[in-house]
């Protein structure tokens, strides 16, 4: 009699802990609701743009004119687009009184590093455990043409994601930057960074996101 008690008690405490895990995974992070799980580690190109699309800072390291050619990484916030809507394209909002901006002048070689870990899906392993995602988008880090359509997007984008930025000083030339991707180094699972060319993760499907709940 005990003991079937206390079997109850086991799996209904189990479901609840199950149902808060769950739950607390549907939560907002700047407006953004985050999916309930992360897609399976055997799909690179669904990994990578889910990673993009559900952070919203990062780390962007710059070659360094200041101390000799150094990488220079800064923590910097940026958007791939909209709210659902991203195109794995990430674009920052940068001045040159910074020094990422004003080293990019110089040398566009840039690389962007993001890790799963800020999202919250990770649980308690350390960040650099492998199967905690991480991915860096190596490429040209490039100023947005002021002139193109391309630019509304990236404001678009920004904006939506970091409100904030509206107000930032008006006499601080900031400008509309993005980083044009040559080659992604992801890792997501034990055995080694994941193949995965920049084609294959920039049409990747944003929406297909949404059927791995």
């Amino acid at each position: 009699m005990a003991g079937g008690i206390f079997n109850r008690l086991f799996y209904y405490l189990f479901f609840v802990y199950l149902a808060s895990s769950f739950a607390g995974l549907q939560v907002f992070v700047r407006g953004r609701l985050l999916l309930s799980s992360k897609p399976h580690p055997d799909d690179a190109a669904a990994t990578a743009r889910w990673l993009v699309s559900q952070n919203s800072w990062g780390i962007l390291s710059t070659i360094s004119s200041d101390f000799g050619g150094a990488p220079f990484g800064n923590v910097v916030s940026f958007s791939d687009g909209p709210p659902g809507k991203g195109r794995g394209t990430p674009y920052f909002y940068l001045t040159t009184l910074d020094p990422t901006a004003r080293y990019a002048i110089s040398d566009e070689r840039a690389s962007f590093t993001l890790s799963e870990y800020p999202i919250g899906t990770c649980g308690k392993i350390d960040p650099e455990n492998p199967t905690c995602a991480k991915i860096t988008l190596i490429g040209k880090l490039r100023q947005v043409d002021p002139n193109s359509k391309e630019v509304e997007f990236a404001k678009t984008s920004l904006f939506s994601k970091h409100a904030e930025m509206k107000k930032w000083p008006k006499d601080h030339d900031f400008r509309f930057y993005k980083l044009v991707i040559e080659n992604i180094f992801l890792i997501d699972w034990f055995g080694g960074p994941k193949p995965l060319t920049v084609d294959q993760y920039l049409h990747f499907k944003l929406d297909e996101l949404t059927s791995m709940k």
